[in-house]
């Protein structure tokens, strides 16, 4: 699943270790997610939305667009 993790973690100027100690994951599973390699669990979504404070629309791009976004 594309994302914007990369971009809002340098905007942070944080390690994946760093954001990873913040969301109780490891260096490993941030590194999945931004490469996406990994999907994250809806819990963690949550986490990492509430951490940058926006939506989990904002961060994570499922490729699914309704018939009113096309």
């Amino acid at each position: 699943m594309k994302n914007r993790l990369r971009v809002l973690r340098a905007e942070r100027e944080w390690s994946q270790a760093r954001l990873g100690e913040e969301l109780d994951v490891s260096r490993q599973a941030i590194n999945a997610i931004e490469t996406g390699k990994y999907d994250p669990s809806l819990p963690l979504a949550f986490k990492i939305a509430r951490l940058f404070e926006q939506s989990i629309e904002e961060i994570f791009d499922d490729g699914w667009r309704s018939e009113d976004d096309r």
